[in-house]
């Protein structure tokens, strides 16, 4: 039989707790052919924090546990009496998988994040912001385009009585 991806509900902020408990569970039971991989789906977040930019890690799924397993009665019911997790998600009372293409994109987004972290603001044309690293320090100015891809946006400064645009890195300014 196929393994497939199946998603099981915690409580939120006790993922890591959940997937210790359950890798002990399915090494104790000696079932560790049915289960191949237990992923909390995490991606990197750049912030701003007194002046300096930090990467942290964020879960976002929060509250969820997805695990590649061969699906039976025996490892159903090991995974649902795991202590912390609240059941499977899917109509009635048997689990339904994940599509092939949904696990395709949860980690295609946790891969991309580990190479570009997305930034934990999210900017939109037209929001004022204050520059708060580079030369333009303590300016303000509206958002004039936004490029999420890159990471920066382009930021419409007032020099000298004349508006400039300036492009900027995300982590260079904070919402007004």
């Amino acid at each position: 039989m196929a393994k497939r991806w199946y998603v099981v509900h915690t409580q939120t902020g006790h993922e890591d707790r959940v997937k210790n408990h359950l890798e002990k569970r399915i090494h104790a039971a000696n079932v560790q052919e049915m289960i191949t991989q237990i992923l909390i789906p995490t991606e990197r977040v750049s912030e701003v924090r007194g002046g300096k930019k930090k990467i942290m890690e964020r879960k976002f799924f929060p509250g969820y546990v997805l695990i590649e397993m061969e699906f039976n009665d025996e490892v159903w019911y090991l995974i649902k009496n795991t202590p912390g997790i609240t059941g499977f998600i899917g109509p009635g009372a048997r689990p339904h998988p994940l599509s092939d293409e949904e696990v395709a994109a949860i980690l295609k987004q946790a891969e991309q994040s580990k190479e570009k972290p997305m930034p934990k603001v999210i900017f939109e044309k037209g929001e004022s912001v204050k520059i708060i690293e580079g030369p333009f320090t303590n300016f303000n100015g509206a958002i004039e385009e936004v490029f999420p891809a890159k990471g920066k946006i382009k930021v419409m400064v007032s020099i000298f009585g004349r508006s400039t645009p300036v492009e900027l890195e995300y982590w260079q300014v904070e919402k007004i």
